[in-house]
């Protein structure tokens, strides 16, 4: 990557304001869809300000390992906000922008110019959203071009928000599940000791879940047991 598209990357960076933040954070077991309402003001023109208004959607976190921390994955972007998803994902570590893998996609529903200064826009644009009680809208102001990279922007920031809580109950829920198969585990052990036949199914159930070793002494006890029944 050349000097220019960093200098592009952090023009836009630096120059992306997040006025409104969804007041949910990113869904842990679903997809979550933001509404955002982006505001620039044209580079070539007095008070000619483009909004733009779109979603985007986060697609449900994936188990978080190693190989997926700090990648992104972009779709319907263009290539500058591909190139900044890539220069994140190699300086992330250091940076501590990313807190684990995601992907979003973008739409963009419409887009306008009006003429008028930045502050009224904005703030006529801040009420409008409001008066809408949407608690996944974003409005923010950024750079006309490259504008994609105020959208990643404002994706990062939401990742880095809703990271501890994501984490929080994917851990919640494997605890839960671990839980639930040690419960049953128990419960096949008890019901095969009172009932021989049902130790094959014993067996079955601890390779499928790959506590066969685990629980060999135990099972082999059982076994032994039972024949002397």
């Amino acid at each position: 990557m050349d000097s220019k598209q960093q200098f592009d990357f952090w023009y836009a960076v630096n120059n992306t304001e997040l006025l409104t933040a969804p007041q949910n954070r990113l869904e842990t077991f679903g997809d979550t869809v933001v509404n955002y309402y982006l505001i620039c003001e044209l580079m070539d023109s007095v008070e000619k300000i483009r909004i733009r208004e779109g979603q985007l959607k986060a697609f449900k976190p994936e188990i978080i390992t190693p190989q997926s921390l700090g990648q992104m994955s972009l779709e319907d972007f263009g290539s500058d906000a591909r190139k900044y998803a890539d220069w994140l994902a190699e300086h992330g570590g250091d940076l501590k922008i990313l807190q684990y893998g995601f992907k979003i996609q973008k739409q963009e529903i419409k887009e306008y110019i009006v003429t008028d200064h930045l502050d009224i826009v904005t703030g006529r644009v801040n009420t409008e959203v409001t008066a809408k009680d949407d608690p996944l809208s974003a409005v923010l102001v950024g750079v006309d071009s490259p504008w994609e990279v105020c959208l990643v922007k404002l994706m990062v920031e939401l990742v880095q928000r809703s990271a501890q809580g994501n984490i929080q109950d994917i851990r919640q829920q494997a605890a839960a599940v671990q839980t639930s198969l040690r419960e049953s585990i128990e419960k096949a052990f008890l019901d095969a000791s009172r009932d021989p036949s049902r130790i094959n199914a014993l067996a079955d159930k601890l390779k499928q879940n790959g506590l066969f070793e685990k629980f060999e002494d135990r099972f082999f006890a059982l076994v032994k047991a039972a024949q002397g029944k």
